[in-house]
């Protein structure tokens, strides 16, 4: 998978439907806040904080976490920012998160351990922002959707050395890639570091999964549906809860061209609608929006 996603597509795609918001059932949202969240070789990594404006409470509200797609080599937070706002409309706190893209030294399991150090750090300052450690979620976009979902399925013993969980509590996937064991990109991604298969959520995802809710599009040639299906049934078949929304004749992040699959996307506005709902939908039956 070597998409070719552009910042204005994902500005598009995570965009809230046009009736989805109405002021009787959401609140407005602040700009982000930045915050550094960690130091890597001399570069500062943010995460950008979208508070709701709500009535000052006790009760600490839950969270979500967004990792945008470009294939582990391209993007930035701020593709992420509309779909942080809708959430953060509908009364969660929202946070994008940068993190490293692949190069000639750096590999998606530097990724990954970024988004791992996003998660621990969201949850030591759980207080000061008013957040409840255990209803943390985590939402992915393509390869972002790989770095949630292994965040959420392959142990890290870090975890045990500082006692801060680095995993989600659940997961919201969006066209993700999840079987990267025979993705020759991927593979060439780490190379040599370690085998793709310990870092593909459909190989590592079983008992312990949060629940999860994926939209995937059944024609999507970058991040087949094969994979999800298989990362899915993995969750079931241990016990867990994985919700597929597949939709037919879209290709990649629900494009209805389906020639082209990494650059030139047309997405389905009703199917995106329709994904976009259900995820909310998701949220809202395992309480992590605010009661009305």
């Amino acid at each position: 998978m070597k998409p070719m996603l552009t910042a204005v597509f994902f500005a598009l795609l995570m965009a809230s439907p046009a009736n989805a918001l109405t002021p009787e059932n959401h609140t407005s949202v602040q700009q982000p806040t930045a915050y550094v969240y960690r130091e890597v070789n001399g570069r500062a990594l943010k995460l950008y904080v979208f508070t709701p404006e709500v009535k000052k409470t006790d009760t600490p509200i839950a969270a979500m976490l967004l990792f945008h797609g470009g294939g582990w080599v391209a993007g930035d937070a701020e593709w992420t920012f509309p779909a942080a706002r809708r959430f953060a409309a509908l009364g969660m706190v929202t946070v994008a998160v940068e993190y490293r893209l692949s190069t000639d030294t750096v590999t998606p399991i530097d990724a990954l351990d970024d988004t791992r150090a996003a998660f621990r750090w969201i949850r030591q300052h759980a207080k000061e922002l008013n957040i409840d450690p255990h209803r943390v979620a985590g939402y992915g976009v393509s390869a972002g959707g790989q770095l949630v979902a292994a965040a959420a399925t392959i142990k890290c013993p870090g975890d045990k050395l500082n006692d801060t969980n680095s995993a989600p509590d659940l997961l919201l996937l969006w066209s993700p890639a999840l079987d990267v064991e025979n993705d020759g990109w991927f593979r060439r991604l780490l190379r040599g570091k370690s085998g793709a298969s310990d870092f593909s959520p459909a190989a590592q995802a079983g008992a312990g999964t949060p629940p999860t809710c994926i939209v995937h599009g059944d024609k999507d040639t970058l991040t087949p549906l094969s994979g999800t299906r298989k990362f899915c049934d993995r969750v079931t078949q241990a016990g867990g809860i994985c919700e597929l929304n597949v939709y037919k004749g879209v290709g990649h992040l629900l494009t209805r061209n389906l020639k082209n699959q990494e650059d030139d996307f047309d997405p389905d506005p009703v199917k995106r609608e329709d994904g976009v709902l259900r995820l909310e939908q998701f949220l809202r039956k395992r309480g992590y929006f605010p009661a009305n």
